[in-house]
């Protein structure tokens, strides 16, 4: 997990394939002016693979290719700032005119970017943020504590009102992203959905499907009264479902999960997973190129935006208006 050095040395800034959705040169520093067309730009995901990433990497694609730049990617292979700041090393050489980033720590990773942005990159964060309000021309996000607000109503639905208790699922604390999820929902259970008690404090999956399983499934055997479960991302909820299954109650506990990958809407139709809170990661792709071109052509730069988020059911998913949002593995 920390093999540092390997990480580095292989692969870094390679160019990524153009990406399509079904919706619709010469390196510099941010420091040049005129047109970002023929500039190059990095996106440095949060982690590779992710069908979150993969769909904003789509839309970042379609954006640079409309615009004329020149768009790498890359990111580590797990969620973590010790694999994920050493590419961000690489990048401040690279001397890029923009960076497009998710970054993995609210504090661990702002050195580095502070250290890109101080040599003249522009840099957009996209998805997570750092606490260090200084970084980032812009910053587009999910208004990821609203989302966590309609998990909470979703799943106050899906109970049809009843009482009982609710646990959350979440990866690691000091994540920008899922720490507002889970303050928005054990806000809206603590305020609004006092039907509701948390059974215990947020567990933390590390970003593991099979930790996910079993902590869902020790928290049954102490609180067998536990009807909902809140998983903050993507592999929290792919976990909650295996495990809740897998502990027989699935007739009993409902799951309302964040993201919408295809192995998540897999679950929704079995469904092992009851509701999605889907965002819109394309969206944050094409935004986040628009804003850095914009701060590498000298020009008005929105700096801060918050995308919207929706509930995807069984129900509504064949919905094109909802469909759409589904997640992709590949552009």
């Amino acid at each position: 997990m920390k093999k540092i050095a390997a990480v580095v040395a292989a692969g870094v800034l390679l160019l990524a394939a153009g990406c399509a959705d079904d919706d619709g040169g010469t390196s510099g520093t941010g420091s040049d002016s005129g047109s970002a067309s023929g500039k190059k730009f990095v996106l440095m995901v949060g982690v590779k693979g992710d069908p979150f990433y993969i769909s904003m990497e789509c839309g970042a694609q379609e954006k640079a290719k409309e615009l004329g730049v020149e768009l790498q990617v890359q990111g580590p292979d797990k969620f973590d700032a010790t694999l994920q700041n050493p590419l961000l090393d690489a990048v401040a050489a690279a001397k890029p005119a923009a960076l497009l980033v998710a970054p993995n720590d609210v504090k661990a990773s702002a050195t580095p970017l502070k250290r890109i942005q101080d040599a003249g990159s522009k840099v957009v964060l996209v998805d997570t943020t750092v606490d260090d309000t200084s970084i980032g021309a812009s910053r587009i996000a999910t208004d990821n504590k609203l989302g966590g607000t309609k998990a909470a109503e979703a799943l106050n639905e899906l109970l049809g009102g009843a009482k009982g208790k609710v646990l959350v699922i979440s990866t690691d604390p000091g994540v920008s992203s899922v720490d507002a999820r889970v303050a928005g929902f054990e806000e809206a259970v603590k305020t609004k959905y006092t039907n509701f008690t948390l059974a215990a404090a947020t567990q933390y999956s590390h970003n593991s499907p099979q930790t996910a399983a079993s902590i869902i499934q020790a928290e049954l055997q102490r609180s067998p009264d536990i009807v909902g479960v809140f998983a903050t991302n993507l592999f929290s909820a792919q976990g909650t479902a295996t495990g809740v299954r897998a502990a027989g109650k699935s007739n009993q506990v409902k799951v309302v999960g964040f993201d919408a990958g295809p192995d998540q809407i897999k679950q929704l139709e079995a469904g092992d997973v009851q509701a999605l809170v889907a965002q819109k990661p394309y969206d944050i792709g094409v935004q986040g190129v628009e804003q850095a071109a914009a701060a590498v052509e000298g020009k008005t730069v929105t700096a801060s935006i918050a995308t919207e988020s929706l509930i995807v059911t069984k129900d509504n998913m064949s919905n094109p208006d909802v469909s759409k949002y589904i997640y992709k593995d590949k552009c």
